[in-house]
């Protein structure tokens, strides 16, 4: 069976980043929206919306611009892979192509700390930038998945551990 590749997105970057928060790769809803986190029951956007303080009324690409003029940069570890569904447990490991961090990290001197949506994320980042987590001296912040298919945890269970991104100051 020929699985399709899905692709991630490029950076969402404002001038002067200092957190890096990255996912695994967009879900089914985002790459549809071509949007980041743009499940409905997604926790991202409301959690980013109350630490951050962002309208949530404003439509996407006005809260984006407004989470990066707060220092807060999105990506993804994975450039591409292959992933049926919305799942990070359905990633085909050895489909994986990682996005270039090390190559955005030296482009922007700024970032001073990295948070993993979820474990999935962090797991990835470990398995392709291994050296990264050796000889880099970043914060790094393992978080609950913002995914609604996280359902272990409630809204304010999450809001409370992502929370500690806040400490990740310029």
């Amino acid at each position: 069976m020929n699985e399709t590749a899905i692709q991630s997105f490029d950076a969402a970057i404002g001038d002067d980043p200092h957190l890096l928060i990255l996912g695994s790769i967009p879900g089914v809803k985002s790459l549809q929206e071509h949007a980041y986190y743009a499940h409905p029951r997604n926790a991202f956007w409301p959690i980013m919306t109350h630490l951050y303080q962002l309208d949530s009324h404003t439509p996407y690409q006005e809260k984006l611009s407004q989470l990066n003029a707060a220092g807060v940069a999105l990506w993804d570890v994975a450039q591409e892979c292959v992933r049926p569904g919305s799942l990070d447990s359905n990633i085909k490991q050895n489909s994986v192509i990682a996005n270039p961090i090390q190559a955005l990290l030296a482009q922007y001197p700024s970032i001073n700390a990295i948070a993993f949506n979820g474990q999935a994320a962090a797991k990835l980042f470990k398995r392709h930038h291994s050296a990264l987590l050796e000889n880099e001296p970043f914060q790094y912040y393992t978080l609950p998945s913002t995914s609604p298919a996280h359902a272990s945890l409630n809204f304010e269970a999450k809001l409370k551990a992502w929370s500690v991104i806040l400490n990740a100051k310029p």
